[in-house]
């Protein structure tokens, strides 16, 4: 197998983590973590998104703690918009970096932003014009270009045809993101081999939830195609509320456990992760999905029995 020297980890569990909990942590709680996270190493965060509130309720402080955090020197503090409202809202509170998204599953669309894929596609142009007007970076992402619970396997042809409407307005970081955790690390290795031959142009992020215990396997199929950039979530929190059976996203935790045993460089303390984690297992009231945070770093187990 191929491996990277190194990969870049985005910091997604105050996003798509907290927007799963019934437990809403205060704002106060959120800029806290944004600051213990950037400490730890991460220089990509996903602080939130700029949704309907009545939608989204965990979200609804977003602009708040845009507001707090301020301009934040070598780190990228971006957030989900579903639309020209979300992105208007993120120029006036100060984000930097917006990141549309559009499902390759037409169900999965509906039921996620009340659109039709063809809908979503259709906005993308004022919203990369607002954005470019502004002055802040924007980024685009696919959910379910491997599979969805309604349709299936998704055609490559889907995929390819959401990519060249990115690319025809101007977006070239794009996140192929198992929302269904329906992937299997052979599709992984095609899809990925594939975007990365047919379009040099583009750069890209994978995004993979745990659902069928498989994003493990699929991060690694991933590097091993050429693939350097990752959402993970402490703790492995997060989930998606349209998708049946939805389970969490890939433990940030277990992600940097795996690349220092393999010698890929993170630049991610693990430790600090680890403790941020803990101190947010007793704020929501339930165990964590990471196995290192269950189990410890393997060093440590050894050490303890020298």
């Amino acid at each position: 197998m191929k491996q990277p020297g190194s990969v870049t980890l985005c910091e997604v569990g105050l996003r798509d983590g907290l927007q799963n909990e019934k437990t809403v942590i205060p704002t106060e709680g959120k800029i806290a973590m944004v600051r213990k996270l950037l400490d730890a190493g991460f220089r990509c965060i996903e602080v939130g998104s700029f949704t309907h509130p009545k939608a989204v309720p965990q979200m609804a402080d977003t602009d708040e703690v845009f507001r707090a955090l301020g301009d934040v020197a070598d780190a990228e503090l971006r957030a989900l918009v579903p639309n020209l409202r979300g992105v208007t809202r993120a120029i006036g509170c100060g984000c930097k970096k917006v990141k549309l998204n559009v499902s390759a599953s037409r169900q999965h669309n509906l039921k996620n932003l009340n659109m039709t894929p063809e809908e979503s596609v259709a906005g993308f142009a004022s919203c990369v014009e607002a954005s470019r007007e502004a002055g802040i970076g924007i980024s685009g992402s696919i959910s379910m270009p491997f599979a969805s619970p309604w349709e299936g396997v998704t055609p490559i042809e889907t995929v390819d045809a959401i990519i060249e409407a990115y690319l025809a307005v101007g977006i070239a970081e794009i996140s192929l993101s198992d929302a269904s955790g329906m992937a299997t690390p052979i599709q992984v290795s095609r899809l990925c081999t594939h975007v990365r031959q047919k379009y040099p142009q583009a750069s890209w992020w994978l995004h993979f939830h745990n659902t069928r215990g498989m994003a493990m396997a699929n991060l690694i199929a991933a590097m091993d195609a050429g693939m350097t950039r990752f959402d993970t979530s402490f703790g492995g929190l997060g989930g998606c509320p349209f998708v049946p059976g939805a389970a969490g996203n890939l433990s940030t935790e277990d992600v940097v456990h795996l690349c220092q045993g393999s010698g890929v460089e993170t630049g991610i303390d693990l430790l600090k992760v680890m403790e941020l984690s803990r101190q947010l297992q007793t704020l929501l009231g339930h165990p964590m999905e990471s196995y290192v945070l269950r189990a410890g770093r393997s060093e440590d187990l050894i050490a303890a029995h020298a």
